[in-house]
């Protein structure tokens, strides 16, 4: 699980904590966007202290809970790792990117106050008219997500070890 770790959920926080301190600098916080893709595509500069889509966005003392809620998850895989309950490499592969993931958002929270998004599609058509903002941490949980769907369905599960009795 360390060379996951080190392969690939330190370059996906790093490549995470890039972009956003690179849309920080050069683009003023609601006000500056570019427009990427003509129509489809910007990049922007917005703060959400909320959850997945803005939910509880601007709530007072989200930015805590949802810090609090990070941590908690973090120790719960943790725990769930250690149990063996991530028998192959897509739910090990899981684990990885949701360890970029919260360690990128939660990095936001403790820098910035706030988790920065920058990502803005719109698809013209419902729901991707326009399509919440997100970040590539949220990118990396949401990758993660259905790659532990998946795997509950193709991997094996955890060997138990027999009762005594």
């Amino acid at each position: 699980m360390i060379r996951l770790l080190l392969l690939l959920s330190v370059p996906l926080y790093i490549l995470d904590q890039w972009s956003k301190l690179w849309i920080v600098k050069n683009f003023e916080l609601h006000v500056t966007e570019q427009e990427v893709i003509p129509g489809i595509f910007w990049l922007h500069h917005t703060a959400n202290t909320g959850v997945a889509f803005g939910m509880f966005n601007g709530t007072e003392y989200a930015n805590y809970a949802f810090g609090v809620i990070s941590l908690t998850a973090l120790a719960f895989i943790i725990w769930m790792y250690k149990k063996g309950a991530f028998p192959g490499w897509l739910s090990r592969t899981a684990v990885a990117l949701l360890v970029a993931g919260i360690f990128g958002n939660l990095t936001d929270r403790l820098l910035h106050g706030y988790v920065v998004d920058f990502l803005r599609f719109d698809f013209g058509f419902p729901p991707f008219n326009p399509w919440p903002s997100f970040n590539v941490a949220d990118s990396c949980v949401v990758v993660a997500a259905i790659s532990l769907a998946i795997a509950s369905f193709t991997e094996a599960p955890p060997a138990t070890k027999p009762a005594r009795g």
